[in-house]
Formats: C-alpha cells, structure tokens, sequence
C-alpha cells in the first residue's frame, strides 16, 4: 500500500518557521521544567510502594480516608489498573517514631491471642525490625507462621533446629496493611507488590537514568559518523536531544492540569525515552539513507532539492509505519492502566515530535552547515 506516491512539497523551504515552533515548545517545557518541576516516583526520590489487589471493587476515596488517618504524613493513593486494585506511596522509608509503639503492640496482641499467656521477651530492636526470643523452636515456628499468615514478614534468626528467635520486619507497609484489614473486614486484599527504595539508591538510579541516555546518544553519534558524514551524525544526534527535551518538557507541562496525567518519571520513563531514541533516530537515518541516494545519482542538483524530494519519497513510509505505531501506543494509553500509561505517554509524544524532527530538524541542520560553509557533500 502506498500513499503520497507523488508528494512534491518544499519542506526545507519552511524550515526556519519550524526552527520557532521547535525553540517555542523547548522553552515553553523548560519554563515548566524550572518553575513547576518534574515529579519522580520511589525509584528515584526514595520511599515505600505497595500495591494491593482487593477481591470486590471499592471505592478509592474510602481506601484514601483511612490511609490519611493512620499517622504516615503526606500519603499518595490511586487506583492501580481498576476499581480492585490500590497503588500507595509513601516519601517515608521507616516508620515514624510515634507510631512504632502501635505496630509493636499490634505483633504483641496477635502473639498472645495465639498463645495465651506466653512469655514475649524482646530481645532487639531497630528502627525498622524487632527480634523476639521465645521458650522453644516449635513455638517460634508456630508464631512465625502465624504472623506470616496475617501479613507480616516475620522469620526465623537462624536456620538451626534449636533457634528460637524470630526478627519482623515493621515497616510502613505492614502499618498500612494491618489498617486496611481492620477497615475493609468484608472485602480481602493480597499484595501484588512492594518496594522500598532509600535515597541513596533513588539519588544513583538518577544518576544511572541520565548516563544511560547520553551514553545511547554518544553510541548513536559514533555509529553515524561512520555511515554518514559527521554532519549528518550530528544534526541526527542533536534531533534526538530535541525529541528527548521537549518531551521531557511535557510531563512539567501537563503535571497537575490534565486528569490522568499526572505522570512522575521512574525508569519506566527511562526506558520509554531510551526506546523513543531508537525510533526516532530510525525515521532520521532511512531519510539519511535516500538522501545519500540521490546525491549518487544526482550529483549536480541542489542539496536542497535533493533533501526535499528524499523526505518526499520517505513519507509514504513514515505516515504508514508512525501512524500503525501511534494507534497501538494510543491504545495502551486508553486501556494499559496505570502501569503503563507513563510508558505509552512518552512514546506518543515521543514519536510525533520524533517524525517531526526528522524532517525539519536533522535535514535542515546538516542544509544550515552546507549553505553557511559552502560544502560539497559527498560519499
């Protein structure tokens, strides 16, 4: 199937009023960037995640009212795919100080309506653990079990026959949890996932995010200079900068104004912005590619009016493959939930803004350097 056989349009001739519409949305997105900022998840900021799955849907308000009231400060609650399911973050890593003596009182209670009257000897104790030691093995296997069972994530100290201590781990989620099943009696959860991520790792996920793009860029950069000219390579590289800015920008842009899409960035972002590179460098090397074409069978025609019938020649192809690529990543943006809804955000935008840097960025930059240094082009 081929559309646009024919298309004979002066693309390059419009480049300069595309330079303002490129400039424009770069500032636009870094204004947004600087003074209302960009939202990072727990991978890299640092905090507690859990998501649960509810048997029966419910409402998420509900689940949000008890949340707030159990003494964690600033909590985020959403639904998680449907009305079932349940994401909460939390900023905290550890439990506050105040509410410790509850969650060990909570274990406390649980032990003794299990065994009544049984000596609780406490033996350590952190600002995220307890260790018990109890009289005999089988009595800590059996409490182990017990408050394994009812959602805490207790265990034995050591694997000998004879051990009989027991360390828990109290943390935030396991508050949130014990909450939960005493509010929602009718209505069982299990938990899909929990993380918990310290600021140092969040601070080094960072870092590691931000090396791993421009490392792909450098790799891309170096890969061109051999296949093309290092013009050619550089005004690639420098679309894909483009691509990877402005729609960085629009996570600040759209943060907190449209439902739905109040997007932080975490690694899925990453790797829907590592993947958006590849696309979009694909678009600006097949333009590249018949670019060189012409400039073999055409070697005395204008570089401009080479670069124009290329684009024209590729764009059957681009509308075809970008629009089949746009429809699958609009249909995970309606229906994936919120697991991805993040990753097919930035591909949407990400491969718009790729095929138009393809055209009016990449070929144009390596057209500016030809016109302003007078340079022949050749291969």
């Amino acid at each position: 199937m081929r559309i646009f056989e024919n298309l004979n349009i002066d693309f390059l001739g419009k480049r300069k009023y595309f330079y303002f519409l490129s400039v424009g949305l770069f500032l636009f997105g870094l204004i947004n960037i600087i003074f209302r900022g960009l939202e990072f998840g727990i991978d890299f900021k640092g905090g507690s995640e859990i998501v649960l799955r509810f048997e029966e849907p419910l409402e998420i308000g509900k689940v949000r009212d008890v949340v707030s009231s159990i003494g964690l400060g600033n909590i985020e609650v959403k639904t998680f795919g449907d009305n079932a399911g349940v994401l909460i973050r939390s900023e905290l890593q550890e439990i506050p100080a105040e509410i410790y003596p509850k969650v060990k009182s909570q274990i406390e209670e649980l032990i003794e309506k299990d065994i009544p009257g049984l000596p609780i000897n406490v033996i350590d104790s952190t600002s995220n653990s307890l260790t018990y030691s109890f009289p005999n093995p089988d009595t800590t296997n059996r409490i182990i079990d017990m408050l394994f069972s009812s959602g805490f994530q207790a265990s034995k100290v050591s694997e000998e026959l004879t051990n009989t201590e027991m360390i828990i781990r109290v943390g935030i989620s396991d508050w949130i949890k014990e909450n939960l099943k005493e509010k929602f009696t009718d209505n069982t959860f299990r938990v899909l996932k929990e993380d918990r991520v310290g600021p140092k790792v969040g601070k080094e996920l960072q870092r590691d995010a931000v090396f791993a793009v421009l490392a792909s860029l450098v790799v891309i950069l170096i890969y061109l200079g051999f296949r093309f000219k290092f013009i050619f390579a550089f005004g690639a590289v420098l679309a894909l900068f483009h691509d990877v800015l402005i729609t960085l920008g629009l996570f600040a842009i759209f943060y907190n104004l449209i439902p739905g899409l109040n997007l932080e960035i975490d690694l899925t972002i990453v790797a829907a912005f590592l993947t958006l590179v590849g696309y979009s460098i694909n678009d600006t090397v097949i333009v590249f590619d018949r670019v060189r074409e012409m400039l073999k069978l055409h070697k005395t025609e204008e570089i401009e009016s080479l670069m124009n019938k290329s684009i024209n020649k590729t764009m059957s192809r681009t509308i075809l493959t970008g629009g089949t690529t746009l429809l699958t990543v609009l249909v995970l943006l309606i229906f994936g939930g919120e697991v991805l809804r993040g990753f097919a955000f930035t591909l949407l935008f990400g491969i718009i803004i790729g095929t138009y840097s393809s055209i009016f960025v990449a070929g144009a930059l390596v057209l500016e350097y030809v016109n302003k240094y007078k340079k022949k082009v050749e291969f």
